[in-house]
């Protein structure tokens, strides 16, 4: 049955989560590990992803937190010499670090079978010419399109095809590198800029304007072949498929359009010998039914999690099993929808809208087009595009209440915000339809297809015939369920018909509720039938429409069952580590016997995989279908402490409707996330805080100000990843972010509190039973505060506290615990300096470290806080379990190099889309493996090391590792005041001129980044001023575009240099955590 006997596979895993490759590919490994276990085959995972699902307990045999990059690949193969190994499900990361070692001759070399498909398939997919030549054989289009190494080819390329021109690099993940262009000089400044991503450029004819479908198809070794999904873009071509709203299944083609591109697909499938999932995607003239296979990737993908998530058929699952030889008649039962042979057919529509959250990035502009700069999405179920469009709205999680309803967001140049389109544009087509523009006005601006702009007229249109009614009572039964049908929340009609102003809508919200009960308006339950699953009959994969009655399943009261709610849409701030402690709440859940029930909609995760619990709802996190769900349900209680802000807003709001609420009580939950309660409740218990006031006037402020002194951090109240905060320096920077944060919340007064420099920032994430501590971890930042601690390099244990400090970070934690009477997961941040300890914020809920601190420690903090909200038995741990000898050091993944003019400096606002763990005996061998793991590498000593470092004090703390670099062989170049200082300290440097400084005799710093002079740059920014395109920001976005290594604060710098300087990469251990005792 399966090819050789397969003893041993290694699994590729994608690494940090990033922009254009996200918690997709945690679902998609997860499921090949599962293949492999359910054949008894010994599995091999390596992703340095400490966040993630797959590299927990029970997932692989053997986990490996290491960089998935060729030369730590090679040392695993020589150490565990597996029989095959998986490329496909690991990303872009893993296909490009299997293809190098496949070409240069490790695999063969090892005896190490590829499994699924093969190289070359793989190879023919992703170099374009290639592509093209194969394409060509079998008469089937392809973008006109030319290969170029070099600049005068490409701009030659350009001027035969003729403007606009489409541009992108190979082998480049989410379009990097890639755009469209009118003119030749903006050609040549994207081209020079897509080299630097890949030695081969493509440059070809723009179809700009056409529609783009794609379709998701299966293939297995007896050439059983077929679409299993087709997907149309509700957004034109140009647009990047991961930044356009998705619909499944197609909409505006005729049954004989899909026929013929299905039919195409199969060929070239076929030709291209392509074993296992492939994406392929077209551009489509449907006036013309001319098509362009724009490409194929013969990988996993975020549509390929989408797809499976859309249709019940998991094509990571299936496809592995094909991998392992397995033909599709043998997946899932014959003859039964279960069966992995056909396709299933719908009788629903899905719907995907991406999550961006460009507003985090100075500089950055909001335009979308064919890079990706989206960081998660969601997917909505329902019977219409109106429906699903609406409930997709309200998932994103961006304050908007569905597709009209939105006060807040107006447009003043409607026309540039349509046809140049932005991150807000679906709003903008609200508002031009509100304001009377016709369909045809519309489809000319955006080139929409008219079918979606005729269905997002009709939400408008009933959003005035809701107007026409003053009281829930006088609107008709029929209406009121219309509304519904056609996705409208409890919200929008509240707002509509009884136009309240300023409130919170929450008494408003309740009424309509009752008013539709009354009328016996319920949503239906829906069950999706699903391909392969363990127990077919058992799996409840679920959503609710109002577009037909009743329920597809049983309802009975007081069964044993508990709801987890999920994390919702990705985001900067709340990703995969919260799927990772949703997923192990469910599972503990499930293991004492309960019935476990999830509610998210992220199409990309593990925890909306309808094996993992026994119902799946894959619908709103908002309170009326959370509500909706318990009165069905009628559960225990709910968990809301694992699914990171989103469930923890619901908290008090569920509460007062009487849900039972495991865990810490909502009350408390409050007390916590209240600055002002949270504060009183430090000063009654003496526990010291930095000084703060919560302010509504600017006289109030500027007191305050002349009590504490500059600098200070300004902040609303109720944030999650340190939205709209900003540290200011002087009265110009305030008058300035005061101006922007007056409208980040209106309930809210702005809070001004004193911001402490040179100071350590340390996390203390424990797990408490009734205020009682039972498990804890204390980490410590690498930088000093003032790095969010989400984009912070954290360590655990901590190494450079004191015994002191670390006590008092104790006894203040078990004060506050028992304060709150914490049951579950918390996280508590303190600043440390000299013997001072003061609290900053205390969050009843799972943080985002709880997944590298239990990985670290090997003690499951989420299935301990589990059993202790379900009153079950749990393991105490004694002393020594937190007395451990690894170390792990978690580092960021920053996605600056997709988010054109960003500027890449890390301060309180948020910026990573990502993070990796890694583990070692020493502090130095934990970072290195984890800053290689995020993309940083060791210098070469032919290359230079670029030091340019703000102020006095900065310059001196890099002193220590500069004289470790000159000791080590390594060359300077430094700015003026930096060389200077560094030779006046016997350390040799050579200087270099500022970017706007013309020397005849020093060389521009700019010139040096461009000719790849270096391979790191060290840039401390000196003052916080306004930003303008000052000299270092020109250096630092100069790295990010050169694809240079790039480090901006001075602590960091230090501890990777004296880490690089201490141990190079061929003395870095090969240890799975499993070997770490």
């Amino acid at each position: 049955m399966m090819k050789k006997q397969l003893k041993k596979v290694l699994v590729l895993g994608s690494g940090a989560l990033k922009i254009g490759q996200a918690g997709e590919f945690d679902y998609s490994g997860s499921q090949a590990l599962k293949a492999l276990r359910e054949e008894g085959i010994s599995s091999v995972l390596i992703n340095p992803n400490v966040a993630t699902i797959q590299t927990s307990e029970g997932i692989a045999d053997k986990v490996y937190f290491l960089p998935v990059t060729p030369f730590f690949v090679t040392e695993i193969i020589k150490k565990e010499r597996p029989d095959g190994i998986m490329l496909a499900w690991g990303g872009q990361t893993g296909l490009n670090v299997g293809t190098e070692l496949y070409l240069n001759g490790v695999l063969k070399e090892y005896g190490v079978d590829v499994l699924g498909t093969s190289v070359e398939a793989i190879m023919n997919t992703e170099d374009r010419d290639l592509f093209v030549k194969e394409l060509n054989k079998v008469d089937l289009k392809v973008p006109v399109s030319h290969a170029c190494e070099n600049m005068e080819e490409a701009v030659a390329a350009a001027r035969n095809i003729g403007y606009p021109i489409m541009i992108r690099s190979a082998y480049a993940l989410g379009g990097l590198g890639s755009g469209v262009c009118k003119t030749e000089e903006e050609f040549k400044e994207i081209a020079e800029s897509a080299f630097t991503f890949a030695p081969q450029v493509l440059v070809e004819e723009s179809l700009k304007g056409w529609k783009e479908i794609e379709f998701e198809c299966i293939r297995d070794a007896n050439d059983r072949c077929f679409t299993v999904a087709s997907m149309e873009n509700f957004d034109p071509l140009g647009i990047h498929t991961g930044e356009s709203i998705v619909v499944a299944p197609t909409c505006s083609l005729t049954d004989e359009q899909v026929k013929m591109l299905q039919d195409i697909a199969v060929k070239c499938v076929r030709h291209l010998n392509i074993v296992g999932e492939c994406n392929i995607q077209y551009a489509f003239n449907a006036e013309t039914n001319d098509y362009r296979i724009i490409e194929i990737n013969a990988r996993l993908s975020r549509s390929s999690a989408l797809a499976s998530k859309a249709t019940g058929y998991p094509l990571a699952f299936v496809a592995a099993k094909i991998a392992l030889g397995y033909t599709l008649d043998q997946i899932g039962e014959m003859g039964t929808p279960n069966s992995a042979y056909v396709a299933p057919s719908l009788d629903y529509m899905i719907c995907k809208i991406p999550r961006w959250d460009l507003t985090k990035f100075a500089g950055v502009s909001r335009k979308i087009g064919s890079s990706m700069k989206s960081v998660g999405e969601i997917m909505s179920i329902g019977r219409s595009f109106e429906e699903m469009l609406q409930k997709g709205l309200r998932m994103i999680g961006q304050g908007m209440h569905g597709f009209v309803g939105n006060d807040h967001t107006k447009f003043n140049n409607l026309d540039e915000e349509l046809s140049n389109p932005t991150d807000l544009r679906i709003f903008a087509i609200a508002q031009a339809l509100e304001e009377g523009y016709t369909i045809e006005r519309i489809e000319e601006l955006t080139k929409i297809d008219p079918w979606f702009i005729e269905r997002m007229k009709n939400i408008v249109d009933y959003k005035h015939k809701l107007s026409e009614y003053n009281t829930l009572e006088e609107i008709p039964a029929e209406v009121l369920r219309e509304a519904k049908v056609l996705g409208f929340s409890d919200f929008q009609i509240g707002r509509f018909v009884l136009k309240t102003q300023n409130t919170n809508m929450e008494k408003e919200v309740l009424a309509v509720r009752a008013q539709r009960k009354k009328l016996n308006i319920l949503p239906a339950v829906k069950r999706i039938p699903t391909v392969a699953s363990e127990h077919p009959d058992l799996t409840n994969y679920l959503y609710m429409t109002y577009a037909v009655e009743g329920y597809d399943i049983n309802y009975y009261k007081n069964e044993k069952s508990v709801i987890v709610l999920g994390s919702g849409a990705y985001r900067i701030g709340s990703s995969v580590e919260f799927d990772w402690c949703s997923v192990n709440a469910i599972n503990t859940a499930r293991k004492l016997g309960y019935k476990s029930i999830m509610i998210n909609y992220n199409p990309e995760t593990v925890s909306t995989d309808y094996d993992m619990c026994d119902r799946l709802y894959f619908d709103e996190l908002s309170f009326e279908r959370v509500l909706d769900v318990i009165d069905l349900e009628s559960p225990r209680g709910v968990i809301v402490s694992v699914g990171g802000q989103i469930p923890n807003n619901l908290a008090m709001k569920l509460h007062r409707q009487s849900v039972p609420i495991l865990g810490t009580s909502p009350v408390n939950i409050d007390r916590a996330e209240n600055r002002g309660k949270f504060s009183a409740m430090l000063d009654k218990l003496g526990i010291d805080q930095p000084k703060w006031s919560a302010l509504t006037s600017m006289e109030d402020v500027q007191k305050f100000i002349d009590e504490v002194g500059y600098p200070v951090l300004v902040r609303p109240s109720y944030v999650l990843s340190g939205a709209a905060m900003n540290v200011c320096h002087d009265d110009d920077e305030l008058r300035r972010f005061l101006e922007a944060a007056s409208e980040v919340s209106k309930e809210y007064p702005v809070v001004i509190s004193q911001f402490m420099t040179e100071t350590n920032e340390i996390e203390f994430d424990g797990v408490a039973q009734n205020g009682e501590i039972v498990e804890y971890g204390i980490s410590e930042h690498v930088e000093y505060a003032g790095v969010h601690s989400g984009d912070a390099t954290m360590t655990f244990p901590a190494q450079q506290i004191s015994f002191a400090t670390a006590r008092q970070i104790k006894k203040i934690s078990r004060a506050i615990a028992k304060e709150l009477n914490i049951s579950g997961p918390f996280n508590i941040q303190y600043l440390a300096k000299g013997r001072d300890v003061k609290v900053i914020e205390c969050n009843l809920r799972a943080s985002r470290s709880f997944p590298f601190v239990s990985k670290v420690l090997k003690r499951n903090f989420i299935e301990t806080a589990t059993r202790i909200m379900l009153d079950a038995p749990y393991q105490k741990p004694d002393k020594s379990a937190f007395d451990i000898d690894r170390m792990g050091v978690k580092a960021s993944q920053f996605s600056f190099a997709r988010l054109q003019n960003a500027d890449p400096v890390l301060g309180v606002d948020m910026s990573s889309t990502g993070e990796v763990g890694c583990m070692g005996d020493t502090f130095e061998e934990a970072l290195l493996n984890s800053l290689i793991a995020t993309g940083y590498k060791i210098p070469s000593k032919d290359k230079g090391i670029m030091l340019s470092s703000g102020g006095a004090k900065e310059k001196a703390s890099l002193l220590d590792a500069a004289q470790a670099l000159v000791k080590n062989g390594y060359t300077i170049y430094a700015t003026a005041g930096t060389a200077k200082f560094l030779n006046e300290n016997n350390v040799k440097a050579t200087a270099v001129g500022w970017p706007d400084e013309d020397h005849k005799d020093l060389p521009n710093v700019m010139q040096m980044i461009a000719d790849h002079k270096f391979d790191l740059i060290v840039n401390i920014p000196k003052n916080h001023t306004k930003r303008e395109l000052t000299n270092g920001y020109r250096i630092r976005r100069g790295a990010i575009d050169h694809n240079i290594p790039l480090i901006t604060n001075a602590r960091l710098a230090s501890a990777f240099i004296e880490a690089f300087c201490t141990l190079s990469q061929d003395q870095l251990q090969i240890k799975s955590w499993q070997e770490y005792e």
